[in-house]
């Protein structure tokens, strides 16, 4: 988070993807899950709404210009000649650290959760540099960055300048960052640790800046999404909702309050697409509950809501729900689709469950539940008379000792 409060540029591998991702890749992402999501308001109501992003939010600004540039200096490209030189930084080989510049000691290092600022270059393995930023400041340990980055200046003395080697899978995996950096492109970068502080204290935040700091950790959980990295999109999100819900010594406009619970809204209902991705139903649930607590007429809530009972078997809960979804909205056709949907499920599970009495009564040709004929059983009307019989004899029994016991 950047002290002067500005939205990061989307085009920094420390920022990379805190704006949204293009609706292409988002449909792409989604092409195999049974899972559509509603279209945002005031977008085109002609659309598709399976071709819309899954997320609140999610467009992409163009990245940055490629810029050419000289090779890594001091060594960037020579790890086979001096491994004794390079860290390994998790022992797996796919994330490496060279110091270029010592800085002040081990114990001028940044700790978790602090606010750090570094000068970055980074650059592909043919040298093409794909950024530049002079003072990118991030939460660290916040995963704000690439994780190549989150890792290593952890690891960074205060002044030093270090080379750091990753592979796609710390930086943007196999989507890439269209159109500069390719789908597992390993990247090299050049980082110089230029400040670290404490993080500002979110009691004395005012209500801007409590809103663009919760928004940038939003925007960050939508760049994991879109990288189809949920366990990130989770915690991002997780930290955007603690941000929103943090008390405060200030005091904020209604429309700041209006504007906090907007995104609020969005995590929770972001929060409920990626838990579904992770079927982590229970959680997914609870999230489209809290939505509809504020906003009990949010169609987005409803519709992942249906969804999530859906999933787990429950068609009868479902399908009200998507009923109520599509009253709001009668000319959607993704609740169309899957209300129809859902309705043919049930019916073939009550299809089932009918055939499952009949072979329970060992009677195929009983087409109602065992409750509605425990009746008809061969044994029920003897033991009925039986227990009558029973009941006028002893009757009979006690009106014959009153009448004797009056004489």
């Amino acid at each position: 988070m950047a002290s002067s409060g500005e939205e990061p540029s989307s085009g920094s591998p420390g920022r990379a993807g805190t704006g949204a991702e293009a609706a292409a890749d988002a449909a792409q992402l989604d092409a195999a899950e049974d899972f559509e999501v509603l279209e945002e308001e005031g977008e085109d109501d002609e659309d598709d709404l399976s071709e819309l992003p899954p997320l609140e939010d999610v467009g992409r600004p163009p990245a940055p210009p490629r810029e050419e540039a000289q090779p890594p200096e001091r060594g960037a490209g020579d790890a086979a000649g001096d491994p004794q030189e390079w860290l390994d930084v998790l022992g797996n080989g796919l994330l490496k650290k060279k110091t270029l510049v010592p800085g002040q000691g081990v114990d001028s290092r940044p700790q978790k959760g602090q606010d750090v600022t570094i000068r970055l270059k980074a650059m592909l393995e043919d040298g093409t540099v794909v950024e530049e930023d002079p003072a990118l400041t991030f939460t660290l340990g916040d995963c704000d960055v690439l994780q190549a980055l989150d890792l290593c200046v952890q690891l960074l003395e205060m002044g030093e300048t270090a080379l750091i080697m990753s592979e796609a899978k710390y930086c943007y995996g196999a989507q890439g960052r269209s159109p500069d950096i390719p789908p597992n492109a390993s990247l090299t970068l050049e980082v110089e640790l230029l400040a670290a502080r404490d993080a500002p204290d979110l009691e004395l935040l005012s209500g801007k800046e409590k809103i663009q700091l919760a928004n940038r950790k939003r925007e960050r959980g939508n760049f994991f999404y879109q990288q189809a990295d949920y366990v990130l999109a989770i915690n991002s999100y997780d930290i955007a909702l603690r941000i929103v819900g943090s008390s405060s010594k200030v005091d904020f406009s209604p429309d700041e309050e209006a504007e906090l619970l907007d995104v609020k809204v969005k995590c929770l209902n972001n929060l409920a697409a990626s838990q579904l991705k992770l079927d982590h139903f229970k959680a997914a649930l609870k999230s489209c509950n809290l939505v509809l607590e504020h906003q009990p007429g949010n169609i987005k809530a409803l519709f992942r809501k249906g969804k999530v009972l859906a999933q787990q078997g429950e068609y009868r809960e479902a399908i009200p729900i998507l009923k109520a979804a599509l009253k709001l909205e009668p000319s959607n056709k993704t609740i169309h689709a899957e209300l129809s949907k859902l309705v043919k499920k049930h019916a073939d599970q009550r299809n089932v469950e009918t055939e499952m009495y009949r072979k329970m009564l060992g009677n195929p040709g009983a087409a109602s539940p065992p409750g509605k004929c425990k009746d008809k059983l061969p044994w029920s009307i003897p033991w009925k008379w039986l227990f009558g019989a029973t009941a006028i004899a002893l009757g009979g029994v006690a009106l014959s000792v009153v009448i004797a016991a009056r004489n």
